[in-house]
């Protein structure tokens, strides 16, 4: 009976993500409310604070449900023992553009989290969080780059932190604009274009430093 229960919760928690998706999707996380999540979800608005505390605990699950896959593949790198730290970065760009292309569920939480979020006080914990994971995968990215610097992949005088930030911009500007505009491209496809058009750019014309070093990108600590 216990373990049946634990079932049921897990699914009554699962039906209430994929409400959320819906719900986000359609009103914004802003104006949607919670009542209306649990309508969605075929259940009690008790339920939901039984799983989450309040709207931001329920955003929060949501994005990491279909993001948690990527950022596991981008953590898991190891670039201290990467014989080839470019192709790792490659394959983790390309396998982050497939995976929106191909994935129903990323790509409902991206067009959430690009186009029907307001950063509210509401949401405040939920923009400390996304900073932090933000950096964290920075941090990761600018570390391939390092490695790729060192067994002499790019030149030893890379601007790493900049180039960091160009590749982050470049290719989350890429989902962005694809989730507005899906028949724009195969994104799937277009995958290994997009991140060899950056990469080649980064071998022949890399950002390099200047006589100011530029502090490397760290992982930022939630606030207290």
């Amino acid at each position: 009976m216990v373990r049946r229960t634990k079932e049921d919760a897990a699914v009554t928690r699962e039906q209430l993500l994929d409400a959320a998706e819906r719900v986000f999707r359609e009103r914004g996380v802003t104006r949607a409310s919670l009542a209306e999540v649990a309508a969605a979800a075929g259940v009690t608005r008790g339920a939901v604070y039984w799983h989450f505390k309040d709207k931001a605990d329920l955003f929060s699950a949501m994005v990491e449900r279909a993001t948690l896959p990527l950022d596991a593949m981008l953590l898991e790198a190891d670039p201290e023992s990467c014989a080839d730290a470019l192709a790792k970065l490659r394959e983790l760009a390309i396998g982050a553009l497939t995976r929106l292309a191909e994935d129903p569920r990323t790509q409902a939480v991206f067009e959430v989290i690009f186009h029907r979020t307001e950063l509210t006080e509401e949401l405040a914990s939920v923009a400390a969080r996304h900073d932090q994971e933000r950096c964290a995968c920075l941090s990761q990215v600018e570390r391939l780059l390092a490695r790729a610097v060192e067994v002499g992949q790019l030149p030893a005088d890379l601007d790493t932190a900049l180039a960091t930030r160009a590749m982050h911009g470049y290719i989350s500007g890429i989902m962005r604009e694809w989730v507005l505009d899906k028949d724009g491209c195969d994104l799937a496809r277009a995958a290994p274009a997009f991140v060899d058009t950056f990469l080649g750019g980064l071998r022949t014309h890399p950002p390099r430093r200047t006589e100011t070093v530029r502090p490397r990108i760290r992982p930022r600590a939630l606030p207290r």
